[in-house]
This record gives structure tokens, sequence and C-alpha cells, in this order.
């Protein structure tokens, strides 16, 4: 699932997201999702999130269990 509708996006959800530092390589990150930090429903560059381990980065991606 994408992470560019902030519906899909949950606390504690876990997701791939892409760093500020690593967006020119696209490395992607994985983790627990603890804030929901962009305020509209969309965004075409992803969701921004904050993680658990305090890291903040735009969803590109939803992992399903």
């Amino acid at each position: 699932m994408n992470g560019k509708d902030r519906k899909n996006i949950k606390a504690g959800a876990e997701v791939l997201i892409v760093l500020k530092k690593d967006q020119r390589s696209g490395k992607l990150t994985r983790g627990l999702v603890k804030d929901v930090l962009t305020r509209s429903r969309q965004h075409p560059h992803g969701i921004k999130v904050r993680l658990q381990d305090g890291r903040v980065g735009r969803v590109k991606e939803i992992i399903q269990d």
C-alpha cells in the first residue's frame, strides 16, 4: 500500500520511509510509526511521519502483515 493517503497510516504501523538525507538515493528505512506529522489528507511525495526511534521521513510504502 502506498503512503500518500493519511487515512492509511496509523500509529504503530510498520512502514518504509525515505529520510531527508536519503532523498537523492531513494534509500528506504523500515520502522514503526510513532506520530503522523502531515496534516493534509494526501501528499504527492508521501505522508511525513516520526518513527518510534525518532527519525522523520516520508512514507513510501506501508508493510502488510
